[in-house]
């Protein structure tokens, strides 16, 4: 499966960024991680370059002088877990796109890559606020700078909350949850009724079948069932969800379908 990521990095004002800095930052940050400028190496001569090779793997940064398109879908799901993203958002005023050029990119990989060099332009640029992943999850810069030090650790370990949002809702069920972003991964997103959950557990639950769906790729099929033990064994089954517009979904539910 190849999939391709964008991540915009908001910026409080327009600024390009230093790419001897930011190849330095990613080397203190992730040591295993074999980094250098395009082309001509370190000496100055490229430092206008936008591109930085990451192991096998050459890594876009282009600086704009611009605020991203307003998306107010965005912000709203976005300010469930961050009530002041919204105006932090109004208030931005250039940013930074990041990517990783090529063919048949591997999700996983591809995202913790990227996430490693995000984590990194935040280090070296105070005028980083919020970076905006694949165009479905917003979170704030200072988050990014702490859970992406974690870029490359093993499973589950690694800062999937950054790359999938869950969002909780109400249904005549009694409570449900929905991912956002985990598509990119899975080919689906996640959404889950219960009678009898808590939310704490419901967003657990959808989190760790979500780690796994990052991890491993779309291989839970429709019928499938998951859970910690015999007792408690959910259902999966393929949708389109009725309350998302349709959404492709694996659909959970300790009730009846």
């Amino acid at each position: 499966m190849s999939k391709s990521f964008l991540a915009l990095v908001l910026l409080e004002s327009a600024a390009t960024p230093d790419m001897v800095a930011l190849t330095e930052a990613i080397r203190k940050r992730h040591p295993q991680l074999p980094v250098g400028l395009d082309e001509t190496g370190e000496d100055g001569a490229r430092r206008d370059s936008p591109l930085i090779h990451c192991g096998n793997e050459l890594v876009a940064v282009m600086a704009m002088p611009a605020p991203i398109p307003d998306d107010p879908g965005l912000w709203s799901r976005a300010s469930r877990a961050w009530p002041e993203g919204k105006a932090i958002a109004e208030r931005h005023r250039g940013h930074l796109i990041v990517s990783v050029l090529g063919q048949n990119q591997r999700p996983l990989p591809t995202a913790r890559l990227m996430t490693a060099v995000i984590g990194a332009l935040i280090a070296t640029m105070p005028q980083c606020c919020a970076v905006v992943w694949n165009g479905k999850v917003a979170r704030p810069s200072d988050l990014w700078l702490d859970w992406s030090s974690r870029s490359f650790a093993p499973y589950p370990d690694y800062p999937s909350s950054l790359w999938v949002d869950i969002l909780p809702f109400r249904s005549a069920a009694g409570i449900g949850a929905v991912t956002m972003g985990l598509s990119a991964f899975a080919d689906r997103e996640i959404e889950f009724e219960t009678r009898r959950l808590t939310l704490a557990t419901l967003i657990d639950k959808v989190d760790g079948l979500a780690v796994y769906l990052v991890e491993h790729g779309p291989v839970v099929k429709d019928g499938d069932t998951f859970g910690r033990d015999s007792r408690e064994r959910f259902t999966v089954r393929y949708r389109n969800s009725d309350r998302f517009e349709r959404l492709p979904v694996f659909f959970c539910a300790d009730g009846p379908a």
